[in-house]
Formats: C-alpha cells, structure tokens, sequence
C-alpha cells in the first residue's frame, strides 16, 4: 500500500545511505480483522513463527516499559487516521536484545471497523547484548 500523498519521498541515494545502517521491512494491518501482515525479517526478529498476527502478538515481545504505550499508538491509529512512529527493543527468547523503530500510518476509517494501517520497521544492524552496549552485527 503506498503512503498517504504528501509523505516524504525518498531517492536512490537515501536508500543506500540507509541500508548501510539499517534493514528496513514493510508491514499492513487490516482493521476489518485485526490482522497484521509483517515480512519474513520482521517475522523472524519478533519471535514469531507466522507472518499473520494480531497485536498482541506483535508486541509481546517489546520491552515491558514500551508495550502500552505501543499499544496505545496502535489504538488511536485504529480510531482516528493518523501518523505516528516508536521505537523500543525486542527481547526474544534469550538471543540479543534487537532495537527496532517503527513508522506507519492508517487510513480509510471512515466506516467503523474498516480502513488500514500501514508502515516500515527499521532494524538498526546492530544487536544489545546487554542495556546499554551496543554490538555491531555482520
């Protein structure tokens, strides 16, 4: 799904620069079902063995300190179109501790129980090992 008009474009150099610090990977939400569709890398860095899933799901993994407020995001979003982005550490089954910022924005709520909610995670290459040290990954 493309971006609501108006939101920052970005050209073929940006994305190099990018890349080269981050992995980014697309998302959806479908607010009909409350069904999130993540990528294969995002699917994987949250610990979750399907690509489908609902909310809880995806933010079960999130630092404690983080999750309600991320759900709180979620829920406005699902309410009203908006933007909105986070950031936050997934913490996932004893491996390193992976940062992950997120930007998205939704769309089409005009009927209830209708409309989108689309966006990226930025995966910065690097995992924590412990709060506070970065390690740079390969």
């Amino acid at each position: 799904m493309p971006f609501l008009p108006g939101s920052v474009g970005f050209d073929h150099s940006d994305n190099e620069c990018l890349t080269q610090y981050c992995v980014t990977e697309r998302w959806t939400g479908d607010l009909s079902n409350g069904l999130f569709q993540l990528g294969e890398r995002a699917t994987r860095l949250h610990g979750l063995e399907q690509r489908n899933c609902g909310l809880l799901n995806l933010v079960r993994c999130y630092t404690s300190q983080d999750r309600s407020h991320v759900l709180e995001l979620f829920e406005q979003a699902a309410t009203v179109s908006s933007s909105f982005c986070f950031s936050t550490t997934i913490e996932a089954g004893g491996i390193p501790r992976q940062p992950v910022m997120c930007v998205g924005e939704s769309m089409g709520l005009e009927q209830r129980y209708a409309g989108a909610i689309v966006g990226v995670f930025i995966f910065p290459r690097f995992q924590l090992d412990n709060p506070g040290t970065a390690v740079h990954q390969q």
